[in-house]
């Protein structure tokens, strides 16, 4: 079996935020090493100032590192190649309210110097692919509700055809139903071999459609992996039994075959992400707490 290939990769990746007179005034993101594999989806969670954003900016060339490395498609981020093969969706699309959707697709396909016929295909097959009504599309975009001009900051991040996609708080602010679209049509761009950075406050979105995801506060990821691996509860675990009397299934153990049970299935039960993450960030808390009264 092939190794998996990293499109995303951090070594010691560090941004440190200086005052006027280049005193260190915060450790935004501390030595952090990560990998994102090809055709994945992987979920970056954390609290407010836990270095989310600053992360997202390093990774797409919006910043530069204090110290560390970062690569995208195997080039630094700053490289003017990657910007071609990369889409972002940021938290609020900033999209021109007196254009039309179709105006839209048809300048930012202009800006990556795409023909006159492919801005066309493109723009029709990328608004129906985000579900965007086709009695919109000549519509201004102020008319539109967040919805709407959600699915449009989506569309224009594909306007290039990229390889990989970053999307930052992707249904924030979504009805339900839309929401549900949304995360449909980021499951949708998996299938089709997209890789996809995905930042978000909503961790039931990230549970339900990434295949691994990292914690990241104060800076520095608290826990990195598979959804399965770190929401397992390995204290535990779940028997499911057939043939049994529901007052003898607390007798399960070495009674399932006296009382002529069959098990079908033995399994660690899973945690909810809110209670991963509510319980790591506590934990990091406590972690900090006892090394400032141990330094006293």
């Amino acid at each position: 079996m092939e190794p998996q290939k990293a499109v995303i990769k951090t070594v010691d990746l560090t941004k440190v935020f200086r005052d006027f007179f280049g005193r260190r005034t915060v450790n935004a993101v501390e030595k952090l090493n990560l990998e994102v594999y090809r055709g994945e989806i992987f979920g970056f969670l954390g609290p407010n100032g836990s270095g989310k954003t600053t992360t997202m900016k390093l990774l797409l060339g919006l910043l530069f590192p204090t110290r560390g490395k970062a690569f995208v498609l195997d080039k630094e981020p700053s490289d003017v190649m990657v910007k071609q093969r990369i889409g972002f969706l940021p938290e609020e699309s900033y999209l021109y309210r007196f254009l039309t959707a179709r105006e839209t697709m048809d300048f930012y396909g202009k800006l990556f110097g795409l023909p006159k016929d492919l801005r066309r295909e493109r723009t029709e097959q990328l608004l129906e692919l985000a579900g965007l009504q086709k009695d919109a599309w000549d519509r201004p975009i102020k008319e539109y509700s967040k919805g709407m001009a959600r699915r449009v900051g989506l569309a224009q991040a594909l306007v290039n055809d990229p390889e990989l996609i970053f999307l930052d708080e992707p249904t924030s602010g979504l009805d339900p139903i839309v929401s549900r679209q949304m995360k449909d049509l980021i499951l949708k761009l998996k299938s089709q071999g997209k890789t996809i950075f995905m930042s978000s406050h909503l961790l039931a979105d990230v549970q339900n459609v990434c295949d691994r995801i990292g914690i990241i506060y104060r800076g520095r990821f608290q826990k990195i992996g598979s959804v399965t691996d770190l929401l397992m509860i390995k204290e535990q675990l779940q028997i499911k039994v057939k043939g049994m009397p529901l007052d003898k299934c607390k007798e399960i153990g070495a009674l399932v075959n006296k009382h002529g049970g069959e098990v079908m299935d033995i399994s660690h039960p899973l945690d909810t992400l809110e209670s991963l993450f509510l319980k790591t960030i506590k934990e990091e808390n406590e972690g900090n707490n006892s090394d400032s009264k141990s330094d006293n």
